[in-house]
């Protein structure tokens, strides 16, 4: 019989790039989430729309033995949406409840290996304030001093998952996400990342003839980012090995975000003019520490950042082409 998987939060970036990849691997697949996928089809054996923030929906959802769970789903966003403080409140209650949930189900069916999604978010503000030299080692997470509440929120649910982990045996598995990026994730609604709002900001200078783009703050600010061909790849290595973590899983190749914008600049093939504008911004500087997933895994991310940015430049180009033509950019 094939294997068993359940995707949560599979209408998503991340997930529904997961459910392909189990698909891929002989895996039937059982995904949950609010919406479907928005830009390519279902490849889940069983999609069920639903609210996670629910118990009796995450009873129905999880009514069986799943070899592997994939918990990705949360109330999230890039800068525009974690950093204004606007959206705290729901950020906080809605992914806290949905963990709560979906742990205790877990426990109560017997489900006992478990991936949890964190952040490099968690990481405490004040080793993140030099921009050429962050410190995102994992043993740095205390004393604890997140700059959003998404990355206090994170950092509770760690906490939640690994009590769960000691009190009951439960075989968790957490990796803290470094700015995942590629195709078919969110590009244009408020939530997008800053390497899909960039590559919308140069694709549609490109297509409407404009000679500059806006980056938040100074763009002197640093960051690493990783293709989701790779996360993938960390994700399933940690899932199937018999360690816990929390590991990070992301790139160690550090660019500021000018920098960035200029290499999507350099693949879409214009020169355009940056104009600094006022903008949450996050921390000053965030780079992937990746000696512990290493050491524990015999792995690390290869892809070179320009790679990843190539692929998904091109689809989200494809994006602003088709939203022009429909008078919606």
């Amino acid at each position: 019989m094939a294997k068993k998987a359940l995707v949560l939060g599979a209408g998503g970036f991340i997930g529904h790039h997961m459910v392909r990849r189990l698909k891929k691997e002989g895996f039937w697949v059982r995904g949950v989430d609010l919406k479907y996928p928005e830009f390519s089809e279902v490849e889940a054996d069983e999609f069920v729309i639903g609210d996670l923030r629910d118990p009796h929906l995450v009873e129905k959802v999880i009514d069986q033995k799943f070899d592997e769970i994939y918990q990705f789903a949360a109330d999230m966003g890039g800068a525009g949406y974690v950093f204004t403080g606007d959206n705290d409140a729901a950020i906080m209650h809605n992914s806290a409840l949905i963990n709560l949930n979906v742990l205790e189900t877990c426990r109560k069916t017997g489900n006992k290996r478990i991936f949890f999604s964190s952040s490099a978010c968690i990481y405490p503000k004040y080793n993140q304030e030099d921009p050429d030299n962050p410190n995102c080692a994992e043993d740095s997470a205390y004393p604890a001093m997140p700059d959003s509440e998404y990355g206090w929120e994170k950092l509770f649910s760690e906490r939640l998952y690994l009590a769960y982990h000691r009190n009951y045996g439960m075989e968790v598995r957490i990796a803290r996400y470094h700015n995942i990026f590629g195709p078919e994730g969110s590009w244009n609604d408020g939530r997008e990342k800053a390497p899909a709002a960039l590559c919308r900001k140069v694709a549609v200078a490109k297509l409407k003839g404009l000679d500059y783009i806006e980056i938040w703050g100074d763009g002197k600010q640093t960051r690493t980012f990783l293709y989701i061909d790779e996360c993938l790849e960390g994700t399933v290595r940690l899932m199937r090995s018999d360690w816990t973590g929390p590991v990070n899983i992301g790139s160690e190749e550090m660019v500021t975000i000018n920098q960035l914008a200029e290499m999507i600049m350099e693949i879409a093939g214009v020169k355009l003019k940056i104009k600094h504008v006022p903008g949450p911004q996050g921390v000053r500087g965030r780079k992937s520490d990746n000696r512990l997933i290493f050491r524990k895994l015999g792995w690390k991310p290869s892809m070179p950042l320009r790679k990843g940015l190539e692929i998904t430049y091109r689809w989200i180009e494809e994006q602003v082409r088709k939203a022009i033509k429909e008078g919606e950019l």
